[in-house]
């Protein structure tokens, strides 16, 4: 929705919207005391780190450091704008945003990410109605129906239809006045190889828009209706849309993935679309990609077990097997579905019915057992298999965070192979070493790679005055900022004093005027942190503060009076003799 949010309204949405809310329709989250915990979405990690304050209404990981508000949270997740992420909460909560149109100026200084949304809008009514009205649609309107695709299935996934001609949607955008190097940017058209304009990236296909989890159209994929090469073509990543970050499906199957606390996740769109036919919403597909970390650290969200559903064929099998790492090592737990030879959900469906495929479903195989029987199919139980499948088998069992299962799988895989429990525990320990030596990072590195280390007493100075306004007169009486010596710390705590919390009331409204990510970060990790602030610490904190930075100050003046006492300078010795006590008398 290109349309600007007043500030009023802004403020509505901060003080309805509950973040816990919010986050925990994406990510899991327990309770622990006062605050919510869960595995962080924005890194690997297999024991939670990531908290939830609904006291302050913000969020922090304490293993990779991001943290914010509700906004910020969105904003990150969904890869929204701020105004779609305000758009966003304002829908859910029910907040009426007063819409009024942009004028000329307006639109152009409206984003380029609302302008790519927007034109993809348009772009998925043209194709529906071609679908849908146009005779030029017939044919694909028989094709769905033959494949048992009704119009309620048609409706629920906005499917669509690109004429077969070159210029079909760049007539339509002229008609409505959209730029050809936006459409480009948007993937929809193609430059020409030779010469001057554009043409369809989309010709005789059926069309399938690919939504982000707040329902936004981000993309396209489209399949022939004939024996044309390729059978899908997807659009390409654009400032929108990303493959590693989008799963098909998702925002129609959440919900149910939550109540079933499981995820299917198939390859084809025709194979999710019959899935939801058959009643097993809970089920996303991949796009035209394997499954990557990112997928996973989203699925975890919505959903404790996945269960793999890929074709029978050897193309199905490596693709299980490449994603069997991912999952043990984001600690998700997952099952490989796999199907009769010759058969794909959507063919199974049909032929078989759901009770069926449920049947498979419930006997599918964790990844260890997986891999362990791929692994003795692919080399054998001669005594050069026996090596060749400890040696595969020692890094995914490695990323077992649970100590108690990997003993158990340990000894699982020496009885199916038949060798010694110490074999294999003498391998993993090999892989354990390798892993350890790769992961290693530079000391004050974060695991995100941050290297912002703030000095430990400023920060603390700087969590007081968010949790403590009262100290506010006194850190401007006693001139605390001017004896910062991070002057990003220093910043922020200016921004406090001057707007905190006299302009902004809450920590979480504060961070949405801090334009620096790794400020926001800290300020996030300073609110989140609990200390008994009261008049009696503030003023213990302070005399230690400027303790240390007397110390630090005082011990290199120390230094230039020794120097200049040395040369014989005595003007400068007197010089800095009165600094000192002008240094000592200011702090008492």
């Amino acid at each position: 929705m290109a349309f600007f949010i007043p500030e009023d309204k802004l403020a509505e949405i901060r003080n309805t919207a509950d973040i816990v809310d919010v986050v925990s329709s994406r990510v899991l989250l327990k309770k622990a005391g006062k605050d919510y915990t869960g595995l962080c979405p924005f890194h690997s990690e297999k024991t939670p780190s990531f908290t939830v304050s609904p006291s302050k209404q913000i969020f922090h990981c304490f293993g990779c450091g991001t943290g914010g508000n509700v906004f910020n949270f969105l904003m990150m997740y969904d890869n929204l704008s701020f105004p779609e992420a305000a758009e966003n909460l304002a829908r859910q909560y029910g907040i009426s945003i007063s819409a009024r149109k942009m004028s000329g100026a307006e639109k152009q200084r409206m984003s380029e990410r609302e302008q790519l949304l927007q034109i993809n809008r348009k772009a998925a009514d043209f194709f529906r109605k071609m679908l849908l009205k146009n005779p030029e649609g017939e044919y694909a309107r028989n094709y769905l129906k033959n494949r048992k695709i009704n119009r309620d299935l048609v409706d629920r996934f906005s499917l669509g239809f690109a004429p077969a001609g070159w210029n079909g949607l760049i007539r339509f955008f002229n008609r409505n006045r959209v730029a050809v190097d936006m459409a480009e940017k948007a993937g929809l058209v193609v430059p020409r190889k030779s010469g001057n304009g554009h043409y369809d990236r989309f010709r005789n296909r059926i069309i399938f828009p690919i939504a982000d989890a707040s329902g936004q159209i981000i993309a396209f994929g489209g399949r022939v209706l004939d024996d044309e090469k390729p059978k899908y073509l997807n659009s390409p990543e654009t400032p929108v849309y990303n493959k590693r970050l989008t799963l098909y499906g998702l925002n129609a199957s959440r919900e149910a993935c939550r109540t079933h606390h499981a995820v299917f996740v198939v390859e084809g769109y025709f194979d999710l679309i019959t899935m939801h036919q058959f009643g097993i919403a809970n089920t996303v597909a991949t796009l035209g990609t394997s499954l990557t970390r990112e997928h996973v650290r989203r699925l975890k969200g919505y959903a404790k077990k996945a269960f793999l559903v890929f074709d029978s064929d050897a193309a199905g099998v490596r693709a299980a097997q490449r994603t069997t790492g991912i999952f043990m090592d984001e600690g998700m737990d997952a099952a490989v579905v796999l199907l009769p030879e010759g058969h794909d959900p959507d063919s199974f469906l049909f032929a078989r019915g759901a009770e069926s495929f449920q049947q498979v479903a419930a006997s599918a195989k964790g990844l260890v057992d997986f891999q362990i029987d791929a692994s003795i199919g692919r080399n054998g139980l001669n005594l050069e298999g026996k090596v060749r499948i400890v040696s595969e088998m020692a890094e995914p069992l490695t990323q077992i965070a649970d100590s108690a299962a990997r003993s158990i799988y340990i000894r699982h895989l020496a009885e199916r192979i038949g060798v010694d429990e110490t074999t294999v525990l003498e391998k993993i320990a090999e892989s354990r070493e390798k892993s350890n030596a790769a992961s290693d990072r530079p000391p004050g590195v974060a695991p995100d790679g941050h290297a912002w280390i703030p000095d430990r007493f400023e920060a603390r100075v700087l969590a007081m005055m968010l949790q403590y306004p009262e100290i506010h007169d006194e850190i401007r009486t006693r001139a605390v900022l001017e004896c910062f010596g991070d002057e990003r710390l220093k910043a922020i705590g200016e921004q406090i004093l001057n707007e905190y919390p006299h302009k902004v009331k809450t920590p979480a409204e504060f961070m949405n005027r801090l334009d620096d990510e790794d400020q926001r970060r800290l300020v996030a990790k300073l609110c989140i942190d609990e200390a008994p602030w009261g008049e009696q610490s503030c003023r213990m904190l302070l005399s230690q503060f400027f303790k240390a930075k007397e110390g630090k100050r005082g011990n290199g003046l120390l230094e230039r009076i020794r120097a200049a006492e040395q040369k014989g300078d005595q003007d400068l010795v007197m010089k800095l003799l009165k600094e000192k006590q002008n240094q000592m008398a200011g702090r008492h």
